[in-house]
């Protein structure tokens, strides 16, 4: 788990950017603090100070700690390559490429397996890769860069181009000091808020990939690889596909499920450092603990709690942890651990992320990354096996969604009239609505109405569907289930979950690894009908609970999901009023928001009016972002001792 920034110099001049770069790859030294290198490679007849690319990267060391030192140099030269993340089947794939290829290696780890990978095989070589991943790999010979990222989106990639070439980058924020080079003094709007990425924040509670906060800047998504010549267009292509096709298989496929699970688990546990777990009160990570235990009995757990009645979970985790005969170690953070610390987080965050929950998951990873250098978590469950409530929504629904058409109308202007907030006008509106009309992800902040109010630059023409049209075009013909599971592995899932997840661990220099998210289980859950996904009595992950009896305790087997709920409706209402109140007084993020209408919604929530936590907890963050990356008001850098810069 590494951080890695490389420029391609469109003139043949990369050294001259050496120094930058450096000091850039400073910005994130937490994301692998135990060495930071930087290579260049010299373009053929080029003068001596010449280059056609430099690359840097900080490396958190987790296999072959003594070796495997990047940017790593392949084929007498040839290749030099940067890469973040972990192969799991490395050890597989060396053996395969020695007998036959007759590839030969002077490391032991995973870096020079993908470079010898790309020699023998070519870009092709990503479909063999059983892991999380964003790389880049020079090919001095036809000069050109190639660079990937892993088709579940785990490891991040953003690239900028400038005239004189490309930036490619694990962070967004060690690209910023390069903007400067595309602003102009008639035209800035490439270095400006991209306010559409804006409006989808606004929605989503997450900037949907490939776009950034930053109109010039883009991610790139996950699946795809893109290829850059020097002084040429980035080419981008998308090598992989989520391919659901439910099938009538048996109940043979319970036992699939937890073979599968517990290989990825232990392919998982691969490390020269030591490893633990994630544990909350829910099935998923409750699982991932139980199977790494059967490999490592010493696994220690970490879990995190809140003193508010309804919210804190660490109990059952204890229980649970003490069925499996593993240790846990229990974190407990208050309102005032959340204000002190949000800055920093949204620092880390590179753009707004509006999800309450990476602010526990930030004081977990900081507790584990004390104990261990590598964590396992149970992200992806949902969306592979169907663990979201809303994935009931389409059983609920179905007395209005196979009504007549004429009578669909009717009860869609019934809705109209019935006052807003006045039980069952919700179900009439969204039973009459189409699935790709209704249904945009978990996370509903703002609608339309609200973002016309609140935003300056209001634009009707930007629509949720904008981001989901194109998913609904792929998955078309499939059950409304599944359909809901497409649209958030590349909305949802990628977006927020684990864009939380990569940012919030790598703050503390941990490496986080989701073993749901490997390919080999992602065959099994592509092939499973509706009914097992969510039961006619809306138990949902049905499969998967099925597969995970005997494996967690009894009580865990049909526990509803948790995750790490945060208490943050009953903070916003007094403890943490005082302060949100100041920032949006303050805040001169009110070019684009307006900050008196999100005051409102703070002072009816304090009065019990309404709930309206998530929408003020959107604009807070926004705000803080606003401080820190527009304003530069706000200095995140000091926060914590424990945390590297």
């Amino acid at each position: 788990m590494c951080g890695l920034l490389t420029f391609v110099s469109a003139h043949g001049t990369a050294l001259q950017r050496q120094e930058a770069l450096t000091a850039a790859l400073a910005t994130m030294r937490h994301r692998g603090p135990d060495d930071t290198r930087v290579k260049a490679a010299t373009a053929a007849g080029q003068e001596s100070d010449g280059a056609d690319v430099i690359m840097g990267f900080n490396r958190l060391a987790i296999i072959d700690l003594e070796h495997s030192h990047q940017p790593m140099e392949y084929a007498d030269g040839r290749y030099l390559i940067s890469f973040n993340g972990e192969i799991y089947n490395y050890i597989e794939l060396r053996e395969q490429l020695q007998k036959e290829c007759g590839a030969t290696f002077t490391s032991q780890g995973d870096t020079e397996v993908i470079a010898a990978a790309y020699h023998h095989w070519g870009r092709d070589m990503v479909h063999r890769l059983r892991g999380m991943f964003a790389l880049v790999i020079w090919d001095s010979h036809e000069r050109v860069l190639f660079g990937a990222r892993d088709c579940f989106g785990i490891k991040p990639l953003h690239y900028l181009t400038t005239p004189d070439g490309l930036w490619v980058a694990s962070e967004k924020k060690v690209l910023l000091p390069f903007l400067a080079e595309l602003e102009t003094d008639v035209d800035t709007s490439a270095t400006s808020l991209d306010t559409a990425a804006l409006s989808h924040y606004l929605t989503l509670q997450y900037i949907p990939d490939p776009a950034t906060a930053h109109r010039a800047i883009r991610r790139l998504a996950p699946g795809h690889w893109f290829v850059y010549r020097p002084g040429g267009e980035i080419e981008i292509t998308r090598y992989h596909r989520v391919q659901f096709r439910p099938q009538n298989t048996d109940e043979s496929v319970f036992k699939k499920i937890q073979d599968t699970l517990r290989e990825s688990v232990r392919m998982h546990l691969r490390s020269d450092v030591p490893v633990g777990c994630f544990l909350s009160s829910g099935i998923d990570s409750t699982a991932v603990v139980a199977l790494a235990r059967e490999v490592r009995p010493d696994l220690q757990t970490f879990t995190i709690g809140y003193e508010v009645s309804g919210y804190d979970e660490t109990e059952v985790a204890r229980q649970s942890a003490q069925w499996l005969g593993v240790s846990t170690i229990t974190t407990t953070i208050g309102p005032t651990d959340m204000m002190e610390a949000l800055p920093r987080i949204v620092w880390h965050l590179d753009d707004p992320v509006a999800d309450p929950s990476l602010v526990p998951l930030y004081f977990l990873a900081r507790t584990a990354s004390q104990h261990v250098t590598v964590v396992l978590s149970g992200e992806g469950a949902d969306e592979l096996f169907g663990g979201y409530g809303i994935y009931r929504e389409p059983q609920s629904l179905r007395p209005l969604t196979q009504a007549p058409a004429p009578l669909q109308r009717g009860l869609r202007a019934l809705a109209r009239v019935i006052p807003e907030g006045v039980r069952g006008r919700s179900y009439l509106e969204r039973g009459t609505t189409p699935l790709e009309e209704r249904y945009y992800g978990n996370a509903r902040i703002f609608t339309e109405p609200e973002k016309a109010l609140l935003m300056r630059q209001y634009d009707p023409a930007v629509r949720y569907t904008d981001v989901t049209a194109p998913f609904y075009a792929e998955c078309a013909g499939l059950d409304d289930i599944t359909r809901m599971q497409y649209i958030d592995i590349h909305t949802w899932l990628r977006g927020d979950i684990l864009y939380k997840a990569d940012r919030m661990s790598m703050a503390h220099s941990l490496e986080l690894r989701v073993p749901f998210l490997d390919l080999e289980v992602l065959k099994v859950a592509e092939t499973l009908p509706p009914h097992w996904k969510v039961t006619r009595r809306g138990v949902r992950k049905y499969a998967l609970r099925r597969a995970l009896e005997g494996v967690v305790p009894p009580a865990i087997v049909n526990r509803p999901k948790r995750g790490f709920p945060t208490p943050t409706r009953v903070w916003l209402a007094d403890p943490m009023y005082e302060w949100a109140r100041k920032i949006l007084t303050d805040s001169a993020a009110d070019k684009y928001l307006d900050l008196q209408y999100a005051l409102r919604l703070l002072e009816a929530h304090r009065r019990g009016e309404a709930d309206h936590s998530r929408k003020v907890w959107t604009v807070l963050v926004f705000c803080i972002w606003h401080a820190i990356f527009v304003e530069r008001s706000i200095d995140p850098t000091p926060m914590s001792a424990t945390t590297v810069l």
